[in-house]
């Protein structure tokens, strides 16, 4: 009886190494991993946002405006508590793409508006803060894009058979990605036109 039991646990031992159970755990830990990297990039950036509105205040007083939006923008990107559990909740992952997206949107805004400013172009400060701010905008798609690598990873994982199976009895259900947010804008191919623009009629 006792090596029915051993050759029993033996097959219980090897069909468990083949159900999937780990490479769910390593996927799961690199999307982690990766997710942290993201809220890393995305802090540096909303740390650095304080310093180029104060710089840009300087030299372009009557801009409130836009400056309020790149304020107002980063303020709703640090209300929302980003945690590792965000990536398994689809609805806060929206709230929280859409917040960097406004303030991805304030901040071209703001970069705009610097034009019009060549003094501040040229000072120091400000230079060197567009020289972290587009570093920083780099990691960001970096870390995205390895963000979305690994979520590929995970969500083929769980949906492949056998693993899919664990996955089932485990509880584990697909994380949510990166989308676009204006796909049916950028969908239809810009027109680009170098023909000058007739001269108004007098």
């Amino acid at each position: 009886m006792r090596r029915l039991w051993t050759v029993l646990a033996a097959l219980a031992m090897l069909s468990l190494t083949n159900c999937g159970y780990n490479a769910i755990q390593t996927n799961d830990e690199q999307v982690k991993s990766a997710w942290s990297e993201v809220l890393n990039q995305y802090q540096r950036r909303a740390d650095l946002v304080p310093n180029l509105v104060n710089s840009v205040k300087g030299f372009a007083q009557q801009e409130k405006d836009v400056l309020l939006g790149v304020t107002n923008a980063r303020a709703k990107v640090g209300s929302i508590q980003a945690t590792p559990e965000l990536v398994n909740d689809p609805g806060a992952f929206a709230k929280f793409q859409a917040a960097q997206g406004e303030l991805s949107s304030a901040l071209s805004k703001l970069l705009v508006v610097t034009e019009n400013y060549p003094q501040l172009k040229s000072d120091a400060l400000f230079h060197d803060l567009m020289s972290q701010l587009e570093g920083t905008e780099n990691r960001i798609t970096v870390a995205r894009n390895r963000y979305i690598k690994s979520v590929q990873d995970y969500n083929v994982g769980i949906r492949t058979f056998p693993t899919n199976l664990t996955a089932m009895v485990f509880g584990y259900k697909e994380k949510a990605n990166f989308s676009v947010e204006n796909e049916k804008e950028i969908s239809t191919a810009p027109k680009v036109d170098f023909n000058p623009a007739p001269a108004p009629a007098k």
